[in-house]
């Protein structure tokens, strides 16, 4: 069988998922793919190992019975939710899958999610259980946090799964409720890959969320989601770092919220200046910016037909992204390449994208 997942990017509401609060993605126009079959088993009838290729990272077997998963390993992401599907009682017994994939590796554009959520996918059909995009969204979350070792949110994978085509998505990141938003009519979304590289798990990424998780903890709440934003000014000095990443979280989720409703309304411009707003956040409050990112931000703001721009994704590099006037945007795309070539001596990658579906399965079968 067939199978593929979508990347996804972020148009606002970064670092708020795994503070209960608002996020609104789209699906892009990459996908990972998954062939898999069951593995066939020995002359005596015992199983034997999975098998996983990638035509980038080559080939890894796991032995059910006796190996840890190596946390480090690509091919954890594959392993973990074939063994945590196996916990819940829903196995398939040992498999053969070949990966492809054209989702930027890197770039904050969630390729590992795309990766589960496409593995979820067939493993789930070859085990014959039904397909539920939030059940299965949970699953690979519980990859990344507990095989994985990545402390991050519920958004990656529940994009990946449940995207509408031609819309983002408005997520209660507490509740999982989906609300399909259409972004403004005669805009698209540039998504610019800045070719610089990060990796999450090592990053401070954890560091952040353990701050939120402090000041969460200070102002009595369960959630910053659930912070009044003046709550903040009482928090004492020992805690000045704790503030403006309660800041960042209690200011991204309004902005969120504001634009999903500038996106009801068509109004491009209200929504170009809360994606500027969101990135400033990022940049001095929450401190996961970079150089790179910042240097692509402020060309994409000053460019041809452009009405915000923000970094997305975890961030420290990797990609951004910008709400651009349709009838604009090949202008906007060579100004960008030229203008970061001239500033950092990179070549970057812009892509001109739609909102993508989510996963499906492209053949059944064994």
């Amino acid at each position: 069988m067939v199978s593929r997942a979508p990347g996804r990017v972020n148009l606002i509401g970064e670092h708020t998922d795994y503070n209960g609060g608002f996020v609104l993605p789209m699906a892009i126009e990459f996908d990972t793919v998954v062939a898999l079959s069951r593995a066939k088993r020995d002359r005596s009838g015992r199983d034997v190992v999975s098998t996983v290729v990638s035509e980038h990272f080559g080939e890894a077997m796991l032995d059910h019975q006796r190996d840890q998963i190596d946390a480090t390993h690509w091919a954890a992401y594959a392993f973990g939710v074939s063994r945590l599907l196996d916990s819940c009682g829903i196995s398939t017994g040992p498999w053969r899958c070949s990966v492809a994939t054209d989702v930027p590796i890197g770039a904050s554009l969630s390729s590992s999610a795309a990766l589960e959520v496409a593995m979820a996918a067939a493993l789930l059909h070859l085990a014959g259980e039904s397909w539920d995009a939030v059940a299965t969204a949970q699953i690979c979350q519980r990859v990344e946090n507990e095989v994985v070792g990545m402390p991050c949110g519920i958004m990656d994978p529940l994009i990946c799964s449940s995207a509408v085509q031609g819309h983002a998505s408005l997520i209660d990141c507490r509740s999982l409720d989906i609300e399909p938003r259409r972004v403004v009519d005669g805009s698209v979304i540039a998504i610019l890959d800045t070719m610089t590289r990060r990796e999450l798990v090592d990053s401070a990424y954890a560091d952040r969320r353990a701050a939120c998780a402090r000041a969460a903890d200070w102002l009595a709440v369960n959630a910053l989601r659930d912070a009044p934003l003046d709550a903040i000014d009482g928090m004492p000095d020992d805690l000045t770092t704790e503030r403006r990443r309660a800041r960042h979280v209690i200011t991204e989720n309004e902005r969120t919220l504001a634009a999903a409703n500038a996106m009801d309304s068509g109004d491009a411009d209200a929504l170009g200046d809360l994606m500027n707003a969101s990135h400033a956040s990022l940049r001095d409050d929450y401190e996961v910016s970079g150089p790179a990112l910042d240097t692509m931000v402020a060309i994409a703001q000053s460019g041809p037909g452009c009405r915000g721009a923000r970094m997305t994704g975890g961030g420290f590099a990797g990609c951004a992204l910008a709400l651009v006037d349709a009838d604009g945007a090949e202008a906007f795309t060579r100004s960008v390449r030229d203008r970061y070539r001239d500033a950092c001596g990179l070549d970057a990658d812009v892509w001109l994208s739609q909102p993508a579906a989510g996963a499906s399965l492209i053949r059944g079968g064994e």
